[in-house]
């Protein structure tokens, strides 16, 4: 029976990664182990790693890599050592990393220097910041890639892989979007305490190359949203440098009836709430993938996903610099799109292409050398 480690840092990848953590724990030839850490670990953020252990795996290993405000290369430093004595004592055969955290970077370091197998899950993607040097050095370190769409695999391509070690599976989530047992919005709006019968989700996350203009950009955000007299669910960014200056501007917002804010919501409730809304405004990548799958506008503000939006050009998208007027056009323009639901990340069945991948013997039997494919 093979050890498969899934590595969770975060409540948005362990929402695109719990459908595949069931599958494997179901699995005969699989036992299921995962990693918890990073902000599920915080107070401030919810204390989201409850939500992993109410879903009851059977092998869960907790890890303490971060406090607020800390730094993301001490944060990355940390889980290097505290994966690696981890490794070390339970010898996994597979090591399963998502998107573009450093969580995930250190998990696939750990991996390559170890000679254990890394899949990194949605890799070969294009957004902007920090976050895609980070994800396309996780792909330099891991060994296969288990990407979402044909554009991606281009990209992991042009990154010098190998073909026979990309696997195009789609996006995990979509698989959850899907499903017919996400929550009612009215249990969503019961669990949440949410009054409202229409609103918006804003969620704005901090971009780490543009911590100078970061104050004055959410500040003006704050301003618009105000300003356009609606209901809004804020959900708190991530714990990136930065944050801080956001946790700030949000003051202004919680003394406000229109306003609901959250640490953290659950995934399967907040795909309901994002399936429901008027539209949905910030910066995260929901707003390009998922917003879309449902059809809901999505107004994105600034730079940190830039690359997706110019790259795909998806019809549910307005893009707005972080200026309050600008914003506001965005908003009124946005919510008067009539969209069809679409996505480009796949289409619903990930779970299964993922259990079929580690199926294949030809899948353990390839060689993990690292060697660079020139064009």
């Amino acid at each position: 029976m093979k050890k498969i480690v899934f590595i969770t840092g975060t409540r948005a990848d362990y929402g695109k990664l719990k459908a595949l953590m069931h599958a494997v724990e179901e699995h005969e030839d699989f036992e299921l182990h995962v990693f918890v850490t990073g902000m599920h670990m915080l107070a401030k953020y919810g204390s989201t790693y409850k939500e992993v252990i109410k879903d009851e795996f059977g092998y869960i290993y907790q890890f303490v890599n971060t406090r607020d405000n800390q730094s993301m290369d001490i944060t990355l430093s940390n889980t290097i050592v505290g994966f690696s004595n981890y490794v070390e004592e339970f010898k996994p055969d597979l090591i399963v990393v998502h998107g573009d955290r450093v969580e995930a970077l250190a998990g696939a370091i750990v991996g390559a220097i170890n000679n254990v197998r890394v899949a990194h899950i949605e890799g070969g993607e294009i957004s902007g910041t920090i976050d895609e040097s980070i994800r396309h050095a996780v792909t330099k370190f891991a060994h296969f890639h288990l990407v979402a769409n044909e554009q991606a695999v281009r990209h992991v391509v042009q990154l010098g892989e190998r073909m026979e070690s990309i696997f195009v599976i789609g996006s995990p989530d979509i698989d959850v979007m899907q499903a017919n047992s996400l929550p009612s919005i009215h249990r969503t709006k019961d669990r949440y305490a949410i009054p409202f019968d229409r609103y918006n989700i804003l969620m704005f996350h901090p971009v780490t190359t543009e911590i100078e203009t970061l104050k004055s950009q959410i500040e003006q955000i704050v301003e618009a949203v105000i300003a356009i007299k609606q209901n809004f669910v804020v959900i708190y960014p991530n714990n990136d440098e930065g944050s801080k200056f956001i946790f700030d501007a949000y003051e202004k917002l919680e003394v406000k009836e229109n306003f609901k804010l959250f640490p953290s919501i659950r995934f399967e409730h907040f795909l309901t709430l994002l399936k429901h809304a008027d539209c949905i405004i910030g910066n995260s990548s929901a707003g390009i993938r998922e917003a879309g799958v449902y059809a809901t506008p999505t107004v994105d503000i600034g730079n940190r996903q830039k690359g997706r939006y110019t790259l795909i050009q998806l019809p549910h998208i307005v893009h707005a610099q972080p200026e309050k007027n600008e914003i506001l056009i965005a908003i009124n323009e946005a919510q008067k799109k009539q969209i069809t639901p679409q996505s480009l990340f796949g289409d619903g069945n990930s779970v299964d292409k993922f259990i079929t991948v580690l199926e294949n013997n030809n899948f353990w039997n390839q060689s993990i050398q690292k060697q660079f494919i020139p064009i």
